[in-house]
């Protein structure tokens, strides 16, 4: 293990040397000569044709663009890239995932290989996890774009249609994960090329995810669906929710204790799941008077009882999900802690939540359209990510995205101390340690930055350090408005803030506080948008303390004299705390439970010591926690209770942080494990949705020659598909059902009414076969001077994709309904993929040979008014 870790170390070094030796000394070799430039935009626009002509490649242009990109930086926001910002820019130019600790300026080092790809004139797309983050992030680093020529597209949760069409149009997009992949999905549903906003020649070219772990791991369980309202009663959630509180928690069998498992169902608390037992079987079967539970029939019921009792047992208000004043029952991120409004979890969960919590219940939705992130940036053709922390995930990186992480070096070392965790016995003691190590450090001035696993252990907190007179800041998804304001200040002198999870992540915490976003906040007061071009002038000489900053001020109403020597008094306030908080020690982090991926951890490690300040960090454990009460070693509890240790008496070892890494590993591998196999199962709806889009796409924006090619394909497999079932080539042509044929023809193309079916028996099988497509080609033609060719094919057009997406839709449906009931295939020893697999592709086929009949009825039957 320990070589295998040696080796990915010293191939890390040897990628990082290989690209400081090959970009990052050339780019610095070029510094002189690129700062002569006059028109930096002109020269980048000259890389761009020669890229686009096809004379070079983007890796030809790399050194110079970068070297021009760094120019471009320092002289629009005053910041040129570092050597290891260049290392970053070129991993991501690759398609790698590159890791970088927080405040090594992840944002600055986007601007390098966004700024290259534009080059190709294909949209290069920017992706991170908020509206907040988007917007920043392409106001500060758009001058940056500007200053070389390039547009940039901002799209935010509330635009309009052609206004998100304008966004993708620019030469870098700053788009959310979810906004780019409803965009998708809509793009997909549309019904004329007016409609798409996406680039309809390059709409997926290429993307840096930010935040690429939260992303592609953390969210790649949850897919993204839009949905429309479905037929389907409700009132049968309350039903099964009362139901189940008469049903009796058990223990699973376990070998040598329990031979059968007791009680109506037992928990698998490690993969969130509810089993019945024969014992609770037969009851459900007697309180519904049913008698068979898993009949086709009672399937539906079967599984809502399940899912009642997943929602009574495994999803607990305030950890999972929050109830609104409005009654509405809202996702908390379990990563971030932030509450995802507008989602819902699946399968009928969050009607059973609903229906527990007592809330009106949401009427349930068919599925319109549906991807996951997995297989959504795999549609990209190039795409690359970064984060802090990835190095951990690199095995889940490269077997589903085939992209390999680099770390980038930090610009100065990491001065951090990280002590080893303590563990008590139980939550009360730990919080009672941590509020005491709170106190003492408040005391010297030192900030603090507490991470809590729920809003009930950040609230829990938060009251005993009210009662210990410690002012504080309480952040968690009920408070997330407040987010960024908190974040950006809880590095000042005796701030103590407590974020759930990792709430706030995006935001830098600055030791002595944030006096960049201090001013925007003034600003903003003054109805003055920070992000205007005169505001950040105005930002930008009071940060350089540039003299000239009052004349400066003159562009923007309402900055008086008095405004800017209060904001000068800020900065200096924030330099000089700055200063004091470093003496003390710097940003010390808590945290109260571990998570069970060391990644979420080390996020929050993370957040202090950036750029080489000092700090610290330590968590506070107990085997009350989550973590330790499913995986921790029995042996440590047996210990503890032999030495007759109380709740106040702590371990602290190195064995016992050791023993929760080894938990999380197997949590982790269980995750992955669980993300994998869910990757293959959706990747049997992936191959089908790439067909069917990339059918709907040829017919949306094909040339009329191509929905002509279309639809007689399409007429002629539907006539061949009824001679195969009524007239079959090895059969005896006196035993042909041409009643049968007659009546599937007809029905569809009305020419068949009139046709002489019984001649075919006097004539070979490749003849008759012969005469009835020649039949139906001859219908078609018919049908095209009816109509007139233009007409035509504009109602081709049409019917096309009202009966792609009619049959998708229903498909979807049928494939929601086979994934439920999928998992029952393995009592019956059967392997559920292998069965899902053979089912999905049988009913695919079965939907391809109905949307063939339906459009062919379509074109023969609709009836089109008379042309204008």
């Amino acid at each position: 293990m320990f070589r295998l870790l040696n080796r990915m170390f010293d191939n890390n070094q040897r990628d990082v040397a290989k690209i400081r030796r090959g970009v990052v000394d050339a780019v610095n070799a070029m510094e002189g000569e690129v700062q002569q430039i006059e028109d930096l935009a002109a020269a980048f626009m000259g890389l761009r044709q020669q890229v686009q002509s096809g004379e070079k490649t983007l890796d030809d242009v790399m050194v110079p663009a970068f070297a021009m990109i760094r120019e471009a930086s320092r002289r629009a926001i005053g910041k040129r890239h570092y050597d290891t910002q260049l290392i970053g820019g070129a991993a991501l130019h690759g398609g790698r995932i590159a890791e970088m600790k927080t405040g090594e300026g992840k944002t600055l080092v986007a601007t390098l290989a966004l700024a290259l790809n534009a080059l190709e004139g294909r949209g290069a797309h920017l992706v991170t996890v908020n509206d907040y983050l988007v917007r920043v992030g392409a106001e500060e680093m758009g001058l940056v774009y500007r200053t070389l020529g390039l547009t940039v597209g901002v799209i935010q949760h509330n635009l309009q249609p052609h206004e998100r069409k304008a966004a993708y149009s620019c030469d870098i997009t700053y788009v959310t994960n979810s906004e780019l992949g409803f965009d998708y999905l809509r793009d997909n549903m549309a019904q004329s090329p007016e409609q798409l906003v996406l680039r309809a020649d390059y709409p997926l070219n290429y993307a840096i995810v930010d935040e690429v772990d939260s992303i592609l791991i953390d969210e790649a369980r949850t897919p993204l669906i839009i949905s429309g309202a479905a037929e389907k009663a409700t009132d049968q959630y309350f039903v099964m929710a009362k139901l189940v509180k008469r049903l009796a928690k058990g223990e699973p069998a376990e070998p040598g204790v329990r031979p059968e498992p007791t009680g109506d169902y037992t928990l698998d608390e490690k993969s969130k799941n509810v089993h019945l037992t024969e014992n609770g079987i037969t009851r459900i079967e007697k309180l519904l008077s049913v008698d068979d539970l898993y009949s086709p029939e009672n399937m539906e019921k079967a599984h809502m009882i399940v899912q009642a009792l997943r929602a009574k047992e495994m999803y607990h208000r305030d950890t999972d999900y929050i109830v609104t004043e409005q009654g509405e029952v809202v996702i908390i991120d379990e990563f971030t802690g932030r509450s995802m409004p507008g989602r819902r979890y699946g399968e009928g969960l969050h009607q059973a939540i609903e229906a527990k919590e007592g809330v009106k219940i949401e009427n349930e939705n068919q599925t319109l359209a549906t991807i996951t992130y997995q297989n959504f940036f795999r549609l990209y053709s190039k795409f690359s990510g970064m984060t802090g922390t990835a190095k951990t995930e690199e095995k889940e990186f490269l077997d589903i995205y085939g992209a390999d992480v680099l770390v980038i070096p930090t610009n100065l070392p990491v001065i951090r101390k990280d002590a080893e965790d303590i563990i008590y016995r139980t939550k009360n003691g730990k919080f009672a340690a941590a509020v005491k190590e709170i106190v003492e450090l408040h005391a010297t001035g030192r900030p603090i930055l507490v991470g809590t696993a729920s809003i009930d252990s950040s609230e829990q907190l938060s009251r005993l350090l009210t009662a210990a007179g410690i002012k504080h800041n309480v952040l968690n998804a009920k408070y997330e408005a407040l987010e960024a304001s908190i974040v950006a200040q809880a590095g000042r002198s005796g701030a103590v803030t407590i974020a759930t999870n990792m709430a706030g992540r995006g935001t830098d915490i600055m030791l002595g506080g944030n006096a960049e976003y201090m001013l925007g906040e003034r600003l903003d007061k003054l109805g003055i948008s920070r992000f205007a071009p005169e505001a950040e002038e105005f930002v930008k000489a009071l940060m350089r303390k540039n003299p000239e900053v009052y004349e400066v001020a003159r562009a923007l109403p309402g900055v008086t004299e008095q405004f800017v020597r209060e904001a000068e008094q800020m900065r200096d306030a924030v330099e000089a705390d700055r200063v004091k908080v470093r003496e003390a020690g710097g940003l010390h982090i808590i945290g109260t439970e571990r998570h069970e991926s060391r990644r979420i951890d080390n996020q929050l490690r993370g957040r202090a010591g950036r750029q080489g300040d000092p700090g610290s960090s330590r968590f506070y454990v107990s085997f009350e926690d989550e973590l330790m009460r499913l995986f921790a070693n029995e042996r440590v509890v047996a210990m503890m209770d032999r030495l007759g240790m109380d709740d106040a008496q702590p371990i602290e070892a190195r064995m016992v942080t050791g023993a929760i890494e080894r938990a999380q590993a197997r949590v982790e591998d269980r995750n992955f494990s669980t993300r994998k196999q869910l990757l293959e199962f959706d990747n049997v709806m992936s191959k089908q949705r790439e067909v069917v889009y990339a059918q709907r796409r040829e017919v949306l924006l094909g040339p009329d020659a191509d929905v002509e090619e279309s639809v007689e394909g399409m007429i002629g497999d539907f006539v061949e598909l009824q001679l195969d079932t009524f007239a079959p080539a090895d059969q005896n042509p006196d035993d042909w059902d041409l009643d049968g044929l007659r009546g599937a023809l007809s029905d569809a193309i009305p020419a068949f009414e009139s046709f002489d079916f019984e001649g075919l028996r006097a004539m070979s099988v490749a003849d008759a076969h012969a005469r009835v497509l020649e039949a139906s080609a001859e219908a078609l033609e018919q049908r095209e001077n009816e109509l007139g060719k233009a007409l035509l094919t504009g109602v081709s057009r049409y019917v096309l994709l009202q009966v792609v997406d009619q049959y998708w839709k229903e498909h979807l449906h049928g494939m929601d309904v086979l994934r439920q009931g999928i998992g029952l295939r393995g009592y019956g020893q059967r392997d559920p993929f292998t069965e899902y697999k053979f089912e999905a592709t049988k009913m695919f086929n079965e939907m391809i040979d109905t949307l063939k009949a339906e459009v062919t009825k379509f074109i023969f039957r609709m009836q089109v008014g008379a042309q204008a």
